[in-house]
């Protein structure tokens, strides 16, 4: 029975590794989010580091420091096709970046940053109906980018950063389902009476795992190019580069509903406690290019275009450690595609402390319809945003920024899961009809009533989804 059940679950584990447009997080300024997380054709000094290295080599501080700390709440829905509607629980993804450039001379700048440039994090709760494909995760990604920025010329310059990537991941999913596990039990009953006063699951999923691990630390690069082509119109391109992340050895471990769940799955699921894994899944690269016009000296515009290459995300590769698991190692397709991010901005300095920015983000989905999973529902996001700073001196900037993730939903997207117990029992079923009179009447009968109940090796989860959130920041700079 072990083999049928771990290849099944190294299908099952592959579920909730990764979160489509929603791991990729658009809120690392507090400035520059109230203008639509602009800034690839903007001169930003330290910030400049992240959106395009090159915008820092304009810098006319001898020290430029700034921070920006958010607060991602979001709420997410299922409609099952029995109309019952089921939410998420979620807490609150905080994502963060500090920066700070100095100036080497005039045309020569450098600096260092730390941002988080993906993460996520989502709660559908331990016993909603998708629970076998996703109960909660958490992912995070942390980047440490040294830069160097140098203006060729008055109105041309490049830019160059190395940036030194890990993560973490944390995912929680069911293993079979509440369905299968009450339908199975009666036959439980059977072979083992002391099972008889046991009650059904109902709601409840009998057993759930949990995958945690950190990624290898890797290094890409971020570059960028800007040129002013008028006093008061700039082009701006960068390019921040793929990274494979990578767990080497991530934990599992298997959790119960309780003692009935334990004793009817513990004998095949208990080897997982043992186990390790590894995993690999991208942070795919980035392509920025933007365009920023001053129309009159206090109001600025901006738009940013940004294709992210989704497209390498083209399967999720889980290989176990443990020398007798080698032989179920898995390749599961994803087969995202690239997709486009548009941002547009205005800042308009109301009075020479106080600046008014308004922005919008409309963010495109890269996910396959047919490899549909809510661990992050992905579905095209319309993003207003509004945001000031205020400066009580000259040298200190207090910034403020709201952003309204308004997801356009997702209707009738299917996800299909193998079921781990539903394949046991068919498989249970074909070995006792393989040995003929030999089983006994007790299997003989055993065998009937599995083909009876009609289990099935796979299922598939149905719904439709819809996706907000509220997303606050706010920041501080200071230069000299």
């Amino acid at each position: 029975m072990n083999k049928l059940i771990i290849p099944a679950l190294a299908i099952a584990l592959t579920a909730g590794a990764a979160h489509a447009e929603g791991y990729q997080v658009n809120s690392l300024s507090a400035k520059q989010l109230g203008m639509g997380h602009t800034g690839v054709a903007l001169k930003l000094g330290s910030e400049s580091m992240f959106f395009n290295p090159a915008g820092m080599a304009f810098m006319d501080k001898t020290l430029d420091i700034s921070g920006s700390f958010t607060g991602i709440m979001p709420t997410a829905t299922a409609t099952t096709p029995d109309g019952k509607k089921y939410e998420t629980d979620c807490g609150t993804s905080t994502p963060i970046g500090a920066h700070a450039a100095f100036s080497i001379y005039d045309n020569l700048k450098a600096g260092v940053s730390f941002y988080t440039p993906y993460g996520s994090s989502i709660n559908w709760t331990d016993n909603w109906p998708g629970a076998v494909l996703n109960q909660n995760v958490n992912l995070k990604v942390f980047t440490i980018q040294p830069t160097m920025s140098w203006a060729i010329t008055p109105k041309l310059s490049v830019g160059l950063g190395a940036m030194i990537s890990w993560g973490t991941v944390d995912l929680n999913k069911g293993l079979v389902t509440a369905e299968t596990t009450d339908k199975a039990l009666p036959l439980f009953q059977l072979l083992n009476p002391s099972l008889a006063n046991a009650q059904p699951f109902g709601t409840t999923t009998p057993a759930s795992i949990n995958l945690n691990g950190k990624a290898e630390v890797k290094v890409g690069f971020n570059v960028g190019a800007m040129y002013d082509i008028t006093d008061r119109i700039t082009v701006g391109a960068s390019f921040r580069s793929k990274m494979a992340m990578k767990v080497k050895a991530g934990d599992a471990s298997v959790k119960y509903a309780n003692a009935v769940a334990q004793g009817i799955l513990g004998e095949t699921l208990d080897l997982i406690n043992a186990a390790n894994f590894t995993a690999e899944m991208p942070a795919p690269w980035v392509l920025g290019l933007g365009v920023s016009y001053k129309p009159v000296d206090r109001l600025t515009l901006a738009f940013d275009a940004r294709l992210t290459g989704w497209h390498a995300y083209k399967q999720l590769d889980i290989e176990f450690l443990a020398e007798q698991l080698q032989g179920y190692n898995q390749n599961i397709e994803k087969k995202y595609k690239n997709s486009w991010c548009y941002s547009l901005g205005a800042q308009y300095a109301i009075t020479d402390r106080l600046d008014a920015r308004l922005g919008l983000m409309v963010d495109t989905s890269p996910v396959n319809k047919k490899y549909y999973n809510p661990e992050t529902p992905g579905m095209t996001k319309v993003e207003p945003t509004i945001g000031f700073s205020f400066r009580p001196t000259p040298k200190l900037s207090i910034d403020v920024a709201f952003m309204y993730v308004a997801g356009l939903g997702v209707d009738n997207a299917s996800c299909e899961y193998t079921d781990l117990l539903g394949k046991t029992m068919l498989g249970k079923a074909a070995q006792i009809e393989a040995l003929g009179p030999s089983a006994g009447p007790q299997m003989q009968a055993v065998a009937q009533a599995i083909k009876a109940a009609g289990f099935q090796s796979t299922g598939t989860f149905t719904a439709d989804y819809k996706l907000h959130a509220l997303v606050p920041s706010i920041g501080i700079s200071y230069s000299f």
